[in-house]
Protein backbone atom coordinates (compact mmCIF):
# COMPACT_ATOMS: atom_id res chain seq x y z
CA UNK A 1 0.00 0.00 0.00
CA UNK A 2 1.52 3.20 -1.19
CA UNK A 3 2.53 5.50 1.96
CA UNK A 4 0.84 9.19 1.96
CA UNK A 5 4.10 10.98 1.46
CA UNK A 6 4.83 9.15 -1.72
CA UNK A 7 1.50 9.61 -2.70
CA UNK A 8 1.40 13.42 -2.85
CA UNK A 9 4.73 13.26 -3.70
CA UNK A 10 3.89 11.33 -7.06
CA UNK A 11 0.64 13.57 -7.36
CA UNK A 12 2.41 16.77 -6.43
CA UNK A 13 5.53 17.02 -6.52
CA UNK A 14 6.86 17.32 -3.00
CA UNK A 15 6.52 15.45 0.00
CA UNK A 16 4.11 16.60 2.37
CA UNK A 17 2.54 14.03 5.23
CA UNK A 18 -1.35 14.95 5.41
CA UNK A 19 -2.64 11.67 6.47
CA UNK A 20 -2.10 13.32 10.07
CA UNK A 21 -4.11 16.38 10.22
CA UNK A 22 -6.72 14.73 8.40
CA UNK A 23 -6.58 11.69 11.13
CA UNK A 24 -6.47 14.33 13.76
CA UNK A 25 -9.08 16.42 12.64
CA UNK A 26 -11.44 13.55 11.65
CA UNK A 27 -11.17 12.20 15.49
CA UNK A 28 -11.61 15.13 16.78
CA UNK A 29 -14.86 16.12 15.24
CA UNK A 30 -16.43 12.31 15.51
CA UNK A 31 -15.42 12.90 19.44
CA UNK A 32 -17.59 15.84 19.50
CA UNK A 33 -20.45 14.01 17.56
CA UNK A 34 -19.92 10.97 19.70
CA UNK A 35 -20.44 13.61 23.12
CA UNK A 36 -23.28 14.87 22.01
CA UNK A 37 -25.06 11.92 20.71
CA UNK A 38 -24.76 10.35 24.30
CA UNK A 39 -25.58 13.16 26.09
CA UNK A 40 -29.03 13.33 23.80
CA UNK A 41 -29.41 9.22 24.75
CA UNK A 42 -29.29 10.47 28.18
CA UNK A 43 -31.98 13.04 27.91
CA UNK A 44 -33.83 10.50 26.41
CA UNK A 45 -33.06 7.83 29.04
CA UNK A 46 -34.74 10.50 31.41
CA UNK A 47 -37.49 11.45 29.35
CA UNK A 48 -36.31 14.98 28.71
CA UNK A 49 -36.11 17.20 25.54
CA UNK A 50 -32.05 17.67 24.35
CA UNK A 51 -31.92 21.85 23.35
CA UNK A 52 -28.58 22.07 21.80
CA UNK A 53 -27.41 25.94 22.11
CA UNK A 54 -26.33 27.77 18.65
CA UNK A 55 -22.59 27.51 19.35
CA UNK A 56 -23.20 23.49 18.86
CA UNK A 57 -25.78 23.49 16.15
CA UNK A 58 -22.82 25.42 14.18
CA UNK A 59 -20.40 22.98 15.64
CA UNK A 60 -22.38 19.85 14.13
CA UNK A 61 -23.04 21.70 10.70
CA UNK A 62 -18.98 22.69 10.30
CA UNK A 63 -18.41 18.95 11.07
CA UNK A 64 -20.37 17.80 8.87
CA UNK A 65 -19.30 20.14 5.77
CA UNK A 66 -15.73 19.69 6.97
CA UNK A 67 -15.96 15.33 6.24
CA UNK A 68 -18.13 15.92 2.68
CA UNK A 69 -15.67 18.06 1.82
CA UNK A 70 -12.42 15.66 2.67
CA UNK A 71 -14.08 12.92 2.16
CA UNK A 72 -14.73 13.62 -1.81
CA UNK A 73 -10.92 15.56 -1.99
CA UNK A 74 -9.72 12.32 -0.68
CA UNK A 75 -11.95 10.06 -3.12
CA UNK A 76 -10.73 11.96 -5.84
CA UNK A 77 -7.27 11.76 -4.63
CA UNK A 78 -6.82 8.21 -3.25
CA UNK A 79 -9.88 6.40 -5.63
CA UNK A 80 -7.78 3.20 -5.89
CA UNK A 81 -7.33 3.13 -1.94
CA UNK A 82 -11.69 2.71 -1.46
CA UNK A 83 -10.97 -0.71 -2.61
CA UNK A 84 -8.99 -1.08 0.54
CA UNK A 85 -12.59 -1.09 2.68
CA UNK A 86 -14.31 -4.16 0.96
CA UNK A 87 -11.50 -5.47 1.56
CA UNK A 88 -10.57 -4.58 5.13
CA UNK A 89 -14.46 -6.03 5.60
CA UNK A 90 -13.52 -9.30 4.96
CA UNK A 91 -10.92 -8.97 8.05
CA UNK A 92 -13.28 -7.08 10.74
CA UNK A 93 -17.22 -7.96 9.42
CA UNK A 94 -17.56 -11.04 12.03
CA UNK A 95 -16.21 -8.85 14.81
CA UNK A 96 -18.12 -5.65 13.60
CA UNK A 97 -21.47 -7.53 13.51
CA UNK A 98 -20.93 -8.78 17.32
CA UNK A 99 -19.85 -4.93 17.90
CA UNK A 100 -23.08 -3.70 16.23
CA UNK A 101 -25.47 -6.44 17.72
CA UNK A 102 -23.91 -5.46 21.59
CA UNK A 103 -24.72 -2.02 20.59
CA UNK A 104 -28.01 -2.13 19.45
CA UNK A 105 -29.08 -4.32 22.34
CA UNK A 106 -27.98 -1.79 24.98
CA UNK A 107 -30.06 0.45 23.23
CA UNK A 108 -33.51 -1.55 23.43
CA UNK A 109 -33.35 -0.12 27.21
CA UNK A 110 -33.75 3.22 25.62
CA UNK A 111 -35.98 2.33 22.81
CA UNK A 112 -38.39 0.45 25.37
CA UNK A 113 -38.92 3.25 27.96
CA UNK A 114 -38.86 5.82 25.37
CA UNK A 115 -42.36 3.24 23.86
CA UNK A 116 -43.32 2.96 27.30
CA UNK A 117 -43.46 7.09 27.52
CA UNK A 118 -44.99 7.35 24.28
CA UNK A 119 -48.76 7.53 24.38
CA UNK A 120 -49.93 7.60 20.89
CA UNK A 121 -50.00 4.36 19.28
CA UNK A 122 -49.40 5.00 16.09
CA UNK A 123 -46.10 6.40 17.28
CA UNK A 124 -45.21 3.64 19.54
CA UNK A 125 -46.14 0.77 15.93
CA UNK A 126 -43.49 3.29 13.77
CA UNK A 127 -41.09 3.26 16.38
CA UNK A 128 -41.61 -0.48 17.42
CA UNK A 129 -41.25 -0.81 13.79
CA UNK A 130 -38.02 0.72 12.98
CA UNK A 131 -36.46 -0.81 15.58
CA UNK A 132 -37.56 -4.14 14.89
CA UNK A 133 -36.10 -3.72 11.78
CA UNK A 134 -32.31 -2.97 12.35
CA UNK A 135 -33.10 -5.64 14.54
CA UNK A 136 -33.52 -8.15 12.48
CA UNK A 137 -31.42 -6.57 10.06
CA UNK A 138 -28.49 -7.32 12.28
CA UNK A 139 -29.96 -11.11 12.74
CA UNK A 140 -29.32 -11.59 8.95
CA UNK A 141 -26.34 -9.83 8.09
CA UNK A 142 -23.80 -12.86 8.64
CA UNK A 143 -25.30 -14.28 5.26
CA UNK A 144 -23.79 -11.89 3.62
CA UNK A 145 -20.33 -11.53 5.33
CA UNK A 146 -17.53 -13.69 3.31
CA UNK A 147 -14.33 -13.85 4.15
CA UNK A 148 -11.91 -16.22 3.02
CA UNK A 149 -10.74 -16.84 6.39
CA UNK A 150 -14.00 -18.84 8.19
CA UNK A 151 -12.23 -22.00 6.45
CA UNK A 152 -11.14 -25.07 8.31
CA UNK A 153 -7.23 -25.15 9.36
CA UNK A 154 -6.74 -28.20 7.59
CA UNK A 155 -7.55 -26.29 4.15
CA UNK A 156 -5.05 -23.39 4.48
CA UNK A 157 -2.42 -22.90 2.13
CA UNK A 158 1.12 -22.54 2.86
CA UNK A 159 2.19 -19.44 3.85
CA UNK A 160 2.64 -16.80 1.29
CA UNK A 161 6.63 -16.25 -0.25
CA UNK A 162 7.63 -12.96 0.24
CA UNK A 163 9.28 -10.54 -2.20
CA UNK A 164 11.19 -7.41 -1.10
CA UNK A 165 9.83 -4.05 -2.32
CA UNK A 166 12.72 -2.84 -4.10
CA UNK A 167 14.96 -3.91 -0.98
CA UNK A 168 13.63 -3.56 2.39
CA UNK A 169 12.85 0.45 1.80
CA UNK A 170 11.43 0.09 5.75
CA UNK A 171 14.75 -0.64 6.37
CA UNK A 172 16.82 1.53 4.28
CA UNK A 173 16.49 3.91 1.46
CA UNK A 174 14.85 1.96 -2.03
CA UNK A 175 16.39 0.39 -4.81
CA UNK A 176 20.09 1.39 -3.10
CA UNK A 177 22.69 -1.54 -2.65
CA UNK A 178 21.78 -1.34 1.21
CA UNK A 179 17.97 -2.43 0.67
CA UNK A 180 18.84 -5.57 -0.83
CA UNK A 181 21.48 -6.29 1.61
CA UNK A 182 18.32 -5.63 4.23
CA UNK A 183 16.24 -7.75 2.14
CA UNK A 184 18.87 -10.54 1.83
CA UNK A 185 19.20 -10.36 5.79
CA UNK A 186 15.66 -10.88 6.25
CA UNK A 187 15.57 -13.93 4.09
CA UNK A 188 12.73 -12.73 1.68
CA UNK A 189 12.46 -15.24 -1.16
CA UNK A 190 12.54 -12.73 -3.41
CA UNK A 191 13.58 -8.77 -4.93
CA UNK A 192 11.60 -6.46 -7.09
CA UNK A 193 13.78 -3.96 -8.52
CA UNK A 194 13.64 -0.89 -11.20
CA UNK A 195 15.52 -1.17 -13.88
CA UNK A 196 16.99 2.48 -16.10
CA UNK A 197 19.98 2.55 -18.59
CA UNK A 198 21.69 5.83 -18.22
CA UNK A 199 22.63 7.92 -21.01
CA UNK A 200 25.89 6.11 -21.47
CA UNK A 201 24.68 2.51 -21.60
CA UNK A 202 24.80 1.22 -17.79
CA UNK A 203 21.66 -0.36 -16.24
CA UNK A 204 20.81 1.23 -12.94
CA UNK A 205 17.78 1.21 -10.29
CA UNK A 206 15.37 3.91 -9.99
CA UNK A 207 11.50 3.57 -10.02
CA UNK A 208 11.05 7.91 -10.88
CA UNK A 209 11.06 9.22 -13.85
CA UNK A 210 13.11 12.31 -12.61
CA UNK A 211 15.84 12.02 -9.62
CA UNK A 212 13.71 14.51 -7.44
CA UNK A 213 12.34 12.05 -4.48
CA UNK A 214 15.10 9.76 -3.99
CA UNK A 215 18.30 11.76 -4.77
CA UNK A 216 20.07 15.02 -4.21
CA UNK A 217 19.71 16.12 -7.63
CA UNK A 218 18.31 19.56 -7.31
CA UNK A 219 21.40 20.74 -5.10
CA UNK A 220 23.90 18.75 -7.40
CA UNK A 221 22.39 19.50 -10.85
CA UNK A 222 19.28 22.34 -10.04
CA UNK A 223 19.27 23.08 -13.73
CA UNK A 224 18.65 19.12 -14.64
CA UNK A 225 16.23 18.39 -12.19
CA UNK A 226 13.44 17.62 -14.28
CA UNK A 227 15.04 15.65 -16.86
CA UNK A 228 14.19 12.10 -17.22
CA UNK A 229 16.93 9.78 -15.26
CA UNK A 230 17.89 7.73 -18.33
CA UNK A 231 19.44 11.27 -19.52
CA UNK A 232 22.41 11.47 -16.72
CA UNK A 233 25.66 9.18 -17.95
CA UNK A 234 26.68 7.07 -15.22
CA UNK A 235 29.49 9.57 -14.24
CA UNK A 236 27.00 12.13 -12.93
CA UNK A 237 24.82 9.69 -11.38
CA UNK A 238 27.59 8.52 -9.37
CA UNK A 239 28.01 12.05 -7.95
CA UNK A 240 24.46 11.76 -5.81
CA UNK A 241 23.59 10.95 -2.75
CA UNK A 242 20.68 8.36 -2.40
CA UNK A 243 20.02 7.86 0.88
CA UNK A 244 19.75 11.53 2.85
CA UNK A 245 15.88 12.15 1.60
CA UNK A 246 15.07 8.69 3.28
CA UNK A 247 16.43 10.03 6.75
CA UNK A 248 14.65 13.14 6.30
CA UNK A 249 11.50 12.81 5.06
CA UNK A 250 11.35 8.96 6.99
CA UNK A 251 8.49 8.08 4.39
CA UNK A 252 8.09 4.81 6.49
CA UNK A 253 8.41 6.56 9.93
CA UNK A 254 10.98 3.59 10.48
CA UNK A 255 14.10 6.36 10.98
CA UNK A 256 13.89 6.46 14.52
CA UNK A 257 14.47 2.87 14.87
CA UNK A 258 17.74 2.65 13.09
CA UNK A 259 20.76 1.47 14.71
CA UNK A 260 23.45 4.49 14.48
CA UNK A 261 25.43 2.25 12.29
CA UNK A 262 22.75 1.57 9.90
CA UNK A 263 21.93 5.77 10.09
CA UNK A 264 25.09 6.39 9.16
CA UNK A 265 25.66 3.71 6.10
CA UNK A 266 21.55 4.74 4.51
CA UNK A 267 23.10 8.36 4.82
CA UNK A 268 25.93 7.39 2.61
CA UNK A 269 23.98 5.52 -0.03
CA UNK A 270 24.35 6.35 -3.86
CA UNK A 271 22.24 5.85 -6.78
CA UNK A 272 22.99 1.38 -7.11
CA UNK A 273 24.28 -0.12 -10.19
CA UNK A 274 22.19 -3.41 -11.82
CA UNK A 275 25.23 -5.19 -11.85
CA UNK A 276 25.84 -4.54 -8.11
CA UNK A 277 22.63 -5.68 -6.66
CA UNK A 278 22.72 -8.86 -8.81
CA UNK A 279 26.24 -9.46 -6.87
CA UNK A 280 24.50 -9.25 -3.35
CA UNK A 281 20.97 -10.98 -4.50
CA UNK A 282 21.86 -14.42 -6.49
CA UNK A 283 22.93 -16.74 -4.31
CA UNK A 284 19.90 -15.89 -2.06
CA UNK A 285 16.84 -14.46 -3.61
CA UNK A 286 14.83 -14.51 -6.79
CA UNK A 287 14.34 -11.47 -8.68
CA UNK A 288 11.74 -9.73 -9.98
CA UNK A 289 12.39 -7.22 -12.49
CA UNK A 290 10.45 -4.22 -14.23
CA UNK A 291 11.62 -1.38 -16.66
CA UNK A 292 10.90 2.22 -17.29
CA UNK A 293 10.47 3.47 -20.79
CA UNK A 294 13.16 5.43 -22.50
CA UNK A 295 12.77 8.71 -24.03
CA UNK A 296 12.76 8.55 -27.83
CA UNK A 297 15.92 10.69 -27.91
CA UNK A 298 17.64 8.24 -25.70
CA UNK A 299 20.96 6.46 -27.37
CA UNK A 300 20.22 3.26 -26.36
CA UNK A 301 16.17 3.36 -27.27
CA UNK A 302 16.01 0.79 -29.63
CA UNK A 303 18.93 -2.11 -27.41
CA UNK A 304 18.01 -1.42 -23.59
CA UNK A 305 16.83 -4.82 -23.81
CA UNK A 306 19.91 -6.66 -25.09
CA UNK A 307 22.31 -4.10 -22.62
CA UNK A 308 20.18 -5.61 -19.25
CA UNK A 309 20.15 -9.11 -20.55
CA UNK A 310 23.69 -9.10 -20.84
CA UNK A 311 23.91 -7.72 -17.71
CA UNK A 312 21.66 -10.23 -15.89
CA UNK A 313 23.31 -13.27 -17.30
CA UNK A 314 27.00 -12.41 -17.06
CA UNK A 315 26.09 -11.55 -12.83
CA UNK A 316 25.91 -15.75 -12.54
CA UNK A 317 21.92 -15.67 -11.18
CA UNK A 318 20.30 -18.58 -11.95
CA UNK A 319 17.78 -18.08 -15.13
CA UNK A 320 14.55 -19.85 -12.94
CA UNK A 321 15.48 -17.43 -10.49
CA UNK A 322 14.57 -14.08 -12.76
CA UNK A 323 10.96 -13.00 -12.86
CA UNK A 324 10.53 -10.74 -15.92
CA UNK A 325 7.98 -8.33 -16.18
CA UNK A 326 8.24 -6.06 -18.67
CA UNK A 327 5.97 -7.15 -22.15
CA UNK A 328 8.33 -5.60 -24.29
CA UNK A 329 10.43 -7.43 -26.68
CA UNK A 330 9.13 -10.79 -25.04
CA UNK A 331 9.91 -13.00 -27.40
CA UNK A 332 14.08 -11.79 -28.06
CA UNK A 333 13.88 -12.46 -24.16
CA UNK A 334 12.12 -15.88 -24.67
CA UNK A 335 15.32 -16.72 -27.22
CA UNK A 336 17.93 -15.52 -25.28
CA UNK A 337 17.09 -16.79 -21.62
CA UNK A 338 14.37 -19.01 -21.88
CA UNK A 339 14.78 -19.94 -18.17
CA UNK A 340 13.10 -16.60 -17.11
CA UNK A 341 9.78 -16.87 -15.79
CA UNK A 342 7.56 -14.50 -17.98
CA UNK A 343 5.46 -12.61 -15.99
CA UNK A 344 2.43 -10.59 -16.23
CA UNK A 345 1.59 -7.28 -15.01
CA UNK A 346 -2.03 -7.78 -16.61
CA UNK A 347 -5.31 -9.29 -15.31
CA UNK A 348 -6.57 -11.44 -18.47
CA UNK A 349 -7.85 -14.79 -19.07
CA UNK A 350 -6.00 -17.79 -18.51
CA UNK A 351 -5.82 -18.99 -22.59
CA UNK A 352 -4.35 -15.62 -23.67
CA UNK A 353 -2.31 -15.72 -20.81
CA UNK A 354 -0.98 -19.37 -21.92
CA UNK A 355 -0.62 -18.06 -25.84
CA UNK A 356 1.91 -15.81 -24.37
CA UNK A 357 3.54 -18.34 -22.77
CA UNK A 358 2.58 -16.26 -19.04
CA UNK A 359 3.81 -18.43 -16.20
CA UNK A 360 3.37 -15.76 -13.08
CA UNK A 361 0.61 -12.41 -12.46
CA UNK A 362 1.96 -9.90 -10.77
CA UNK A 363 -1.14 -7.44 -9.66
CA UNK A 364 -2.26 -5.32 -7.25
CA UNK A 365 -4.36 -6.86 -4.54
CA UNK A 366 -7.74 -4.81 -4.84
CA UNK A 367 -8.10 -6.32 -8.24
CA UNK A 368 -8.16 -10.22 -7.61
CA UNK A 369 -10.50 -11.98 -5.67
CA UNK A 370 -10.25 -15.42 -3.85
CA UNK A 371 -12.12 -17.15 -6.84
CA UNK A 372 -9.52 -15.53 -9.23
CA UNK A 373 -6.54 -17.01 -7.18
CA UNK A 374 -8.52 -20.77 -7.30
CA UNK A 375 -9.07 -20.23 -10.99
CA UNK A 376 -5.10 -19.02 -11.91
CA UNK A 377 -4.05 -21.85 -9.53
CA UNK A 378 -6.11 -24.31 -11.52
CA UNK A 379 -4.50 -23.41 -14.62
CA UNK A 380 -1.41 -23.55 -13.59
CA UNK A 381 -0.59 -19.72 -12.87
CA UNK A 382 1.36 -18.25 -9.91
CA UNK A 383 -0.22 -15.03 -8.62
CA UNK A 384 1.87 -12.16 -6.82
CA UNK A 385 -0.35 -9.37 -5.34
CA UNK A 386 1.88 -6.43 -4.47
CA UNK A 387 2.21 -3.88 -1.88
CA UNK A 388 1.30 -6.12 0.99
CA UNK A 389 2.60 -4.62 4.59
CA UNK A 390 0.01 -4.62 6.95
CA UNK A 391 -0.18 -8.30 8.91
CA UNK A 392 -4.52 -8.48 8.82
CA UNK A 393 -3.76 -8.19 4.93
CA UNK A 394 -1.30 -10.71 4.75
CA UNK A 395 -3.33 -12.65 6.72
CA UNK A 396 -6.44 -12.44 4.43
CA UNK A 397 -4.24 -13.31 1.30
CA UNK A 398 -2.95 -16.24 3.24
CA UNK A 399 -6.19 -17.54 3.60
CA UNK A 400 -7.16 -16.89 -0.07
CA UNK A 401 -4.18 -19.05 -0.75
CA UNK A 402 -2.11 -16.26 -2.75
CA UNK A 403 0.97 -17.55 -3.42
CA UNK A 404 3.40 -15.07 -2.87
CA UNK A 405 3.39 -11.12 -1.95
CA UNK A 406 5.58 -8.00 -2.74
CA UNK A 407 6.28 -5.77 0.91
CA UNK A 408 7.76 -2.84 2.05
CA UNK A 409 7.64 -4.40 5.47
CA UNK A 410 9.06 -7.66 4.53
CA UNK A 411 10.37 -7.84 8.38
CA UNK A 412 7.27 -7.60 9.83
CA UNK A 413 5.27 -10.33 7.76
CA UNK A 414 8.00 -12.95 8.09
CA UNK A 415 7.49 -13.04 11.89
CA UNK A 416 3.62 -13.84 10.69
CA UNK A 417 3.25 -17.17 12.08
CA UNK A 418 -0.54 -17.72 11.13
CA UNK A 419 -3.11 -15.71 10.06
CA UNK A 420 -4.50 -13.43 12.71
CA UNK A 421 -7.59 -15.37 12.88
CA UNK A 422 -9.31 -18.24 11.09
CA UNK A 423 -12.54 -19.53 12.29
CA UNK A 424 -13.85 -22.92 10.77
CA UNK A 425 -17.79 -22.03 9.49
CA UNK A 426 -19.36 -24.52 12.35
CA UNK A 427 -17.45 -22.62 14.69
CA UNK A 428 -18.65 -19.15 13.17
CA UNK A 429 -22.39 -20.48 12.91
CA UNK A 430 -22.62 -20.96 16.27
CA UNK A 431 -21.26 -17.80 16.91
CA UNK A 432 -23.52 -15.96 15.16
CA UNK A 433 -26.85 -18.15 16.38
CA UNK A 434 -25.87 -18.08 19.54
CA UNK A 435 -25.08 -14.12 19.74
CA UNK A 436 -28.75 -13.81 17.75
CA UNK A 437 -29.86 -15.52 20.55
CA UNK A 438 -28.62 -13.85 23.33
CA UNK A 439 -29.91 -10.34 21.58
CA UNK A 440 -33.17 -11.67 21.40
CA UNK A 441 -34.12 -12.52 25.10
CA UNK A 442 -32.28 -9.53 25.86
CA UNK A 443 -34.62 -7.65 24.21
CA UNK A 444 -37.66 -8.98 24.94
CA UNK A 445 -36.61 -9.17 28.20
CA UNK A 446 -36.12 -5.22 28.28
CA UNK A 447 -38.99 -4.69 26.65
CA UNK A 448 -41.44 -6.62 29.27
CA UNK A 449 -39.87 -5.16 31.82
CA UNK A 450 -40.31 -1.01 30.75
CA UNK A 451 -43.83 -1.99 29.83
CA UNK A 452 -45.18 -4.29 32.59
CA UNK A 453 -47.72 -2.28 33.27
CA UNK A 454 -49.12 -1.40 29.71
CA UNK A 455 -49.17 -5.18 29.08
CA UNK A 456 -50.71 -6.18 32.33
CA UNK A 457 -53.68 -3.35 31.35
CA UNK A 458 -53.96 -4.58 27.94
CA UNK A 459 -54.01 -8.14 28.85
CA UNK A 460 -56.14 -7.88 31.76
CA UNK A 461 -60.05 -8.12 32.00
CA UNK A 462 -60.58 -4.47 32.88
CA UNK A 463 -63.51 -2.99 31.03
CA UNK A 464 -63.15 0.80 31.12
CA UNK A 465 -59.64 2.57 31.50
CA UNK A 466 -57.77 5.11 30.02
CA UNK A 467 -54.22 6.06 28.67
CA UNK A 468 -53.86 8.67 31.61
CA UNK A 469 -54.05 5.47 33.74
CA UNK A 470 -51.94 2.84 31.96
CA UNK A 471 -49.21 5.77 32.17
CA UNK A 472 -49.42 6.35 35.47
CA UNK A 473 -49.02 2.93 36.39
CA UNK A 474 -46.12 2.85 34.65
CA UNK A 475 -44.47 5.94 36.42
CA UNK A 476 -43.15 3.92 39.12
CA UNK A 477 -39.75 4.81 37.98
CA UNK A 478 -40.24 8.28 37.28
CA UNK A 479 -39.65 11.73 38.95
CA UNK A 480 -42.10 12.35 41.38
CA UNK A 481 -42.69 15.88 39.45
CA UNK A 482 -43.93 13.58 36.62
CA UNK A 483 -45.86 11.19 39.02
CA UNK A 484 -47.90 14.32 40.09
CA UNK A 485 -48.44 15.88 36.56
CA UNK A 486 -49.72 12.28 35.11
CA UNK A 487 -52.02 12.28 38.36
CA UNK A 488 -53.72 15.97 37.44
CA UNK A 489 -54.51 14.58 33.93
CA UNK A 490 -56.26 10.81 35.34
CA UNK A 491 -58.43 13.04 37.52
CA UNK A 492 -59.82 15.88 34.95
CA UNK A 493 -60.07 12.91 32.43
CA UNK A 494 -62.56 11.37 34.59
CA UNK A 495 -63.74 14.61 35.60
CA UNK A 496 -64.58 15.14 31.68
CA UNK A 497 -65.85 11.42 31.64
CA UNK A 498 -68.49 11.59 33.99
CA UNK A 499 -66.59 9.37 36.70
CA UNK A 500 -67.35 10.52 40.50
CA UNK A 501 -63.91 11.15 41.32
CA UNK A 502 -64.21 11.13 44.83
CA UNK A 503 -62.11 7.35 45.04
CA UNK A 504 -59.13 7.80 46.95
CA UNK A 505 -56.17 7.29 44.26
CA UNK A 506 -52.96 6.08 45.26
CA UNK A 507 -50.08 5.24 43.88
CA UNK A 508 -46.66 3.96 45.18
CA UNK A 509 -43.70 6.10 44.44
CA UNK A 510 -40.54 5.31 43.12
CA UNK A 511 -39.10 4.59 46.31
CA UNK A 512 -41.68 2.10 47.73
CA UNK A 513 -43.79 4.53 50.26
CA UNK A 514 -47.51 5.66 48.71
CA UNK A 515 -47.19 9.58 46.92
CA UNK A 516 -50.01 11.58 49.14
CA UNK A 517 -53.55 11.15 48.49
CA UNK A 518 -55.86 12.98 46.17
CA UNK A 519 -59.22 13.43 46.66
CA UNK A 520 -60.72 16.59 44.46
CA UNK A 521 -64.28 17.00 46.08
CA UNK A 522 -66.03 20.05 43.98
CA UNK A 523 -65.55 20.18 40.27
CA UNK A 524 -64.67 23.82 41.00
CA UNK A 525 -61.74 23.26 42.92
CA UNK A 526 -60.22 21.44 39.65
CA UNK A 527 -61.20 23.91 37.35
CA UNK A 528 -59.36 26.89 39.95
CA UNK A 529 -56.26 24.07 39.94
CA UNK A 530 -56.07 23.99 36.07
CA UNK A 531 -56.33 27.65 35.59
Amino acid sequence: MMTPPRFLYNRMGYWSDWSIPILVTTAAGFTYITVLLILALCHIAVGQQMNLHWLHKIGLVTTLITTVVTMSSIAQLWDDEWDMVFISLQATAPFLHIGALAAVTALSWLVAGQFARTEKATSQMLMFTAYLAVVVALYLVPLTISSPCIMEKKALAPKPAIIGHRGAPMLAPENTLMSFQKAVEQKVFGVQADVVLSHDGVPFLMHDRTLRRTTNVEEVFPERAYEHSSMFNWTDLEKLNAGEWFLQNDPFWTVGSLSRSDYLEAANQSVCKLQDMLEVIKDNTSLMLNFQDLPSAHPYYSTYINITLETILASGIRQQAVMWLPDTERQLVRQVAPGFQQTSGLKLDTERLREKGIVKLNLRYTKVTSEDVRDYAMANLSVNLYTVNEPWLFSILWCAGVPSVTSDSSHVLRKVPFPIWLMPPDEYHLIWITSDLISFIIIVGVFIFQNYHMIRWRLGSIRTYNPEQIMLSAAVRRSSRDVKIMKEKLIFSEINNGVEPTDELSFCSENGFANEILTPTDPRDSKLRMN
